[in-house]
């Protein structure tokens, strides 16, 4: 047996068998993929995706062990070509020795760059061992195509709080490796407090729970031990990362949904993971714009407040003002118009070239510049019945019948869209738009 002494107890007590693991039942129960592959000894490359401590380097170490195969690790982190080049050596000489294949494990492997992760193709390909890749990061963008291609992805998901639980509960029993020689008293409720400040994250929960055994007095885990270890844990929020993305995705879909609780929740999310409040006060001026637009212009001015407010006293005050915003917008009408129209008029100002302005709206500063008809058939719209020329062309000729801004019938643009209308009433009674 392995010295147990100076390791952690999140190391000591990892599963030795597939009965003792916990979590990922959608991928490893009864007629689960993973588990017919196990079930029928047809174990193929594979990437497995999830957050940390969900079990990803143990879950690798335990298929080859169900499977007969020979495991060797290497971190990314640490290893470069060299390493998997002895790698190989190591795995060729083992299946030529004894016939025994090897699962190849690599933790973090979305480090590795381009270069790197080419180098396993040839021996991904013939055979040479099994590939298992672990990543916290999306796989889709950290892992070429070509690697990909050659190893099935397994979403491992966060542990839940009963799972938690269980491997709490495991951890104090367990006299071999765990705390069950301290034959330690812990109330549930603190168990609950370490699950939830974990995160759905079993080496964090293992990490609080042997941090507070070790401040025990007399066998006995007070709750004030537990609320100490458990002081300043946040949620797992990984900035930049998926999760980042995840969460603001969510955000800006709540609110475009009108959702104020779900903008709320997901707005707290992010607070309480350490997101910059003002990333989210920018990314909340974008959905003003983007989803409400003139249905209800107030919401930009709001957003915009917060955002000031934000900088100007910081949090808690400044986080207040964000959800004040976040609120009001996911109540507010919706419209993305303006961003449409925007969109529309972008793609038309890059795929028609440099159209020529109508000469009647150009500047006409030089002698030179009247001579040649600039701005000689303006209409000032001001003098014009009812501040309007009608017929009135603003548009390049090419583009002359484009419409671009179609407001939606909410809010404000109810309004706008009646206006419009009457004053292109105005011009089709003025006559096909020229003007003589």
């Amino acid at each position: 047996m392995d010295d147990l002494a100076g390791r952690p107890l999140a190391d000591r007590i990892r599963p030795r068998s597939l009965s003792e693991y916990r979590g990922q039942s959608h991928i490893l129960g009864e007629g689960k993929p993973l588990q017919l592959a196990i079930e029928k000894s047809q174990l193929h490359s594979m990437i497995f995706w999830g957050p940390p401590g969900t079990g990803k380097t143990t879950l690798a170490r335990l298929l080859a062990n169900a499977s007969g195969y020979a495991f060797h690790t290497l971190s990314a982190v640490l290893a470069g070509v060299k390493d998997i080049r002895a790698a190989v050596t190591q795995a060729q000489q083992t299946k030529a020795q004894n016939g025994q294949g090897t699962v190849l494990f690599i933790d973090e492997v979305h480090r590795f760059n381009k270069s790197q992760q080419d180098a396993f193709l040839p021996h991904v390909e013939n055979g040479t061992f099994l590939f298992v890749g672990a990543t916290t990061e999306n796989p889709s963008f950290e892992l070429n195509n070509a690697l990909l291609s050659r190893a099935r992805v397994y979403v491992l998901k966060s542990l839940t709080q009963p799972e938690l639980l269980e491997v709490l509960h495991f951890a104090l029993q367990d006299t071999e490796r765990g705390l069950g020689k301290e034959q330690l008293q812990i109330a549930e409720d603190d168990l609950q407090r370490i699950v939830q400040a974990a995160d759905g994250d079993a080496r964090r929960a293992l990490n609080l729970l042997e941090s507070a055994a070790g401040l025990a007095e007399e066998g006995k885990i007070s709750s004030d031990v537990i609320a100490e270890v458990c002081a300043g844990q946040v949620r797992r929020f990984d900035k930049g990362g998926e999760v980042f993305y995840d969460q603001i995705s969510a955000l800006h879909k709540s609110v475009r949904g009108s959702s104020p609780d779900g903008a709320l929740y997901w707005l707290c999310r992010m607070l309480d993971g350490g997101c910059d409040p003002l990333y989210v006060a920018r990314r909340v001026v974008r959905m003003a714009s983007e989803d409400i637009g003139n249905a209800d212009p107030r919401a930009l001015e709001l957003a915009l407040n917060a955002w000031q407010v934000q900088e100007r006293l910081g949090s808690p005050e400044g986080e207040l003002a964000i959800a004040q915003a976040v609120v009001y917008m996911a109540c507010a009408a919706k419209s993305n118009a303006v961003y449409m129209a925007f969109k529309s008029a972008m793609r038309d100002a890059r795929e028609t070239g440099s159209l020529e302005v109508p000469i009647h709206l150009r500047n006409a500063p030089t002698k030179l510049m009247k001579e040649l008809g600039y701005g000689k058939a303006y209409r000032y719209a001001h003098d014009e019945p009812e501040a309007y020329a009608a017929g009135e062309q603003y548009l390049p000729d090419e583009l002359q019948e484009a419409r671009y801004y179609n407001p939606v019938s909410r809010g404000l643009e109810i309004r706008i869209a009646e206006k419009l209308a009457h004053l292109r009433e105005l011009d089709a009674a003025a006559g096909d738009g020229s003007v003589e």
